[in-house]
This record gives structure tokens, sequence and C-alpha cells, in this order.
């Protein structure tokens, strides 16, 4: 295989790898958002249930991004890709997203206990 297929290759593979972590994140973003709003109607069972889900989502975008790093350390070198660099972007902002609505929903069910 010509050096040029190769090259094409890992670009498409890159592309596909960095779509799926951008689908899974904005999964996980959205199921947060339900979360939230079950909350906000004092559902807690169904808002942990959807945070969990929406962690399944996140794990599932991490085991995408980890693959690409693997193959750094494997030799296996990637162009650098704005596409990509934007997936890990998403998935980290998204990351923090869901920690700070895990906390604001515990938060919300404490304050209502204490009432």
């Amino acid at each position: 295989m010509s050096n040029s297929v190769e090259k094409e290759e890992l670009e498409n593979e890159l592309v596909t790898v960095a779509m799926q972590i951008i689908l899974y994140a904005g999964n996980a973003r959205a199921l947060a958002d339900e979360a939230f709003k079950f909350a906000k109607e004092e559902d807690f069972q169904v808002a942990y249930k959807k945070m969990k889900e929406a962690d399944q989502e996140i794990l599932k975008a991490h085991q995408t991004q980890t693959k690409v790093i693997q193959d750094e350390t494997r030799g296996i070198s990637h162009e650098p890709s704005l596409l990509f660099n934007h997936a890990q972007d998403h998935l980290m902002t998204i990351m923090s997203e869901i920690r700070i609505t895990n906390k604001m929903i515990e938060l919300h069910e404490l304050t209502l206990k204490r009432k």
C-alpha cells in the first residue's frame, strides 16, 4: 500500500473517531439536560438514572479518544486535525458540565430534604 493511501486511511479514521466522540459527548450533554429537568421536578430517581446514562456516553467517547492516543504510543501518528481537536474540546467541556450537573442535582436534593 502506498504512503498516500495509508495517510488518507489514517485521516479518514481520525475523522470517524472525531465524529464518534462528538456524537457520544453530545448524547451525554442531552441526557444531563434531561436529568436536570427531572431534578427540578423533584424526580431524583429518574434524574440519577439519566446521569448514569450520560456517564456511559462519556465513557464511550473517552474510550474512542483513547484508541487514537494508543495509536500514537505504537508509533502510528496522525496528522494534526482541527476536527479531532474540536472533538476533544467538546468532550472535555461536556465532562465538566456533567460534573457540575451532578453536583447541582445533589445540592438540590439535599436542600429539599432540609426543608
